[in-house]
């Protein structure tokens, strides 16, 4: 009797499935490599020849494959004596976005302090007085390297332990070491005159740029109110300098083809991380076809728009997107047809938050930092707490 199409569908079908099941029988697992503690023993090493220990006594009981892990189980195994805190650990498991030079200078002090020597003779007194080194040696907790080295400084101007703490998680902490002696009394200067860490942020960003236009600027004389009052008429005239400016390169890109130049990419290379975009589902949607957007703000026009829309500051972080110490993206959201401004992100080249602002500096509601949570899941973006 022959077979209906149904019937001969569903003989098919099960043929399918049945060969691919036989498929999965035939396909064995593929080993996994064995840790590499070789190279591990050797990236370690490389460039220091003083070791407390030989490198090919090493016997390692560790299941990790991991390299950055590895790397620091093999520099403790080659140079410790006495166990360092997390912040000097640090610069064995992640170096990225520093210097080839700084990469040197931390590691050294990890190789000086874990074999028992004296950080400060060592060099750290260039920087740190002895007192603020012993600090910066017993700093609890899971710090990085720049937030123990301002933990430290700040700690010799205040007792107070969660002050210089703030401080230490402000934007002072990736100031150059190079004008150290400026920010120590910046630092000094926030530690007689407590304020919120945003606050801070926000005066950093406004002392840096006095300094940077005047190396002779100081605090002294100074007090919270001032500084908040100069910021505010700073915040005007940037503004209004950065319109004038972008309505000047309106009109030279609107010159170019009338005199046959090609017009000009104006947009810096800016971070590699894609845009991202998502929309919610029905049922936890608040407005019909409600969608976000983090976009990356890549042109002078873009960030003078998101500063003269969102009423902050943010233009003048020209300079340091063009040369890739950050990256500025654009939290969106568009519903009923309109497009609403949220909030500005700034990211440094690890991809990690600096600063997330709304309309005239707010903070992030709970909702945005439930939208923030979810983008920084799905590119790798840390945010801070």
């Amino acid at each position: 009797m022959a077979m209906s199409m149904i019937q001969r569908r569903q003989d098919a079908e099960r043929q399918r499935i049945e060969a691919y099941q036989a498929s999965l029988r035939r396909v064995s697992a593929m080993p996994r490599p064995a840790p590499d503690f070789e190279r591990a023993i050797e990236e370690a090493h490389r460039g220091f020849g003083m070791a407390v220990r030989d490198g090919r006594l090493w016997r390692p009981k560790l299941k990790t494959r991991d390299p950055a892990r590895l790397r620091l189980a093999a520099a403790r195994h080659l140079f410790a004596l006495y166990p360092v805190p997390a912040a000097l650990e640090a610069i064995w498991l992640d170096g990225s976005g520093l210097d080839a030079g700084e990469i040197k200078l931390r590691k050294t002090w990890y190789i000086v302090a874990a074999g028992g020597n004296s950080l400060y003779k060592a060099g750290a007194n260039a920087w740190l007085s002895r007192k603020e080194v012993h600090c910066f040696l017993n700093v609890a907790g899971d710090v990085g390297f720049d937030e123990a080295f301002w933990f430290a400084i700040a700690r010799s101007y205040t007792e107070d332990c969660g002050l210089a703490a703030r401080l230490a998680r402000t934007k002072i902490v990736r100031t150059p070491r190079g004008d150290l002696a400026f920010w120590r009394e910046v630092v000094r200067f926030f530690c007689e005159h407590p304020a919120s860490k945003e606050e801070i942020d926000d005066l950093s960003d406004y002392i840096a740029a006095m300094h940077r236009r005047d190396k002779a600027y100081s605090l002294k004389g100074r007090t919270l109110a001032s500084l908040n009052r100069q910021m505010s008429v700073w915040h005007r005239d940037l503004a209004a300098i950065e319109r004038i400016e972008a309505m000047r390169r309106r009109a030279a890109a609107r010159a170019q083809p009338v005199a046959g130049e090609p017009a000009q990419n104006n947009a810096w290379a800016g971070s590699r991380l894609q845009d991202w975009e998502w929309a919610p589902p029905p049922k936890e949607a608040k407005a019909h076809g409600e969608w976000f957007s983090i976009r990356q703000l890549k042109t002078a026009e873009d960030l003078v728009a998101e500063s003269r829309a969102m009423h902050h500051c943010v233009s003048s972080y020209a300079t340091k997107c063009i040369a890739s110490y950050a990256s500025i993206w654009a939290l969106r959201r568009k519903a009923l047809g309109k497009i609403e401004r949220l909030l500005t992100i700034e990211l440094d080249p690890q991809h990690r938050a600096v600063q997330v602002r709304g309309f005239g500096n707010r903070l992030a509601t709970p909702d945005e930092r439930k939208i923030l949570e979810r983008w920084a899941k799905a590119k790798g973006v840390t945010l801070r707490d």
